[in-house]
């Protein structure tokens, strides 16, 4: 057994969909799909690949730490009461928990995600 997990930009598994709460869809209709790569075995670490359509909508944190690789596409982040931030392709980021804003997505993206609950 190895304890290294290759992320490959288009990985060999079945996505599951994803839907965008009705309360915290702003604007569009996005269609997003995530692949789970990974999990602790507690479950409080995941890993995977996650993609969506353009859209806005308002991203709640909570107690969780997400850090983000853009692979492909354009996304503007807003924390509340802050300044819009874009990321494009090659840009990384982290989420911090606590963390409440917008989540638009400019063009269709897809990012490697790590998340810390």
């Amino acid at each position: 057994m190895t304890l290294i997990v290759p992320l490959e930009t288009s990985p060999d598994l079945e996505p599951r969909d994803v839907q965008v709460p009705a309360d915290r869809l702003l604007a569009g209709s996005p269609v997003c799909k995530s692949w789970d790569v990974d999990t602790s075995k507690d479950g409080l670490v995941r890993t995977g690949f996650f993609t969506g359509t353009e859209g806005t909508n308002k991203s709640i944190k909570g107690e969780k730490f997400e850090f983000c690789h853009i692979v492909e596409g354009v996304v503007e982040i807003t924390e509340d009461r802050g300044e819009p931030m874009v990321f494009r392709a090659g840009d990384s980021f982290v989420m911090k928990p606590g963390f409440i804003g917008q989540w638009r997505t400019i063009e269709p993206c897809k990012k490697i995600f790590v998340i810390v609950e």
